[in-house]
């Protein structure tokens, strides 16, 4: 009779499935696509972008700069002055050196502002700007 209950249960631990492996490589693929994610920063700024009948999609953006109405100027999160926005935008090209800028100026933004910070970003070495508009 023993010897019936020891072979039973010998049979019930070879009968379950490891899952230890599976979870190891549930987890290191987690890690793999939070690593090889692409993450948008945004500007900081909610603003207001005026409206263009010939608007455009721009891939790969990869710096955002916001002008506020006020003329505030915000890049990666926080306020910047417009002689900052060179080594800001060299900062982020050190990551992405094919990145282009895309400015999204309020519709009450000054032009002095939008043209100091185009400035500034081509003394960087970006030549790809463009203006950030709402589709009509």
């Amino acid at each position: 009779m023993r010897r019936g209950s020891i072979t039973s249960a010998v049979k019930e631990e070879e009968s379950e499935i490891n899952m230890t492996p599976m979870l190891d490589v549930v987890f290191i693929m987690l890690i793999f696509f939070i690593v090889t994610a692409n993450f948008i920063k945004e500007p900081g700024l909610e603003i207001n972008r005026p409206d263009a009948s010939t608007a455009e999609t721009q891939e790969n953006a990869a710096i955002l700069i916001a002008i506020g109405a006020s003329g505030e100027i915000w890049m990666d999160g926080r306020r910047i002055d417009a002689r900052q926005v060179k080594a800001n935008v060299v900062k982020m090209l050190a990551d992405n050196p094919q990145g282009s800028v895309v400015i999204q100026a309020d519709e009450k933004a000054v032009a002095d502002t939008i043209i100091k910070v185009m400035d500034g970003a081509r003394e960087a070495g970006v030549s790809a700007i463009s203006l950030a508009s709402e589709p009509k």
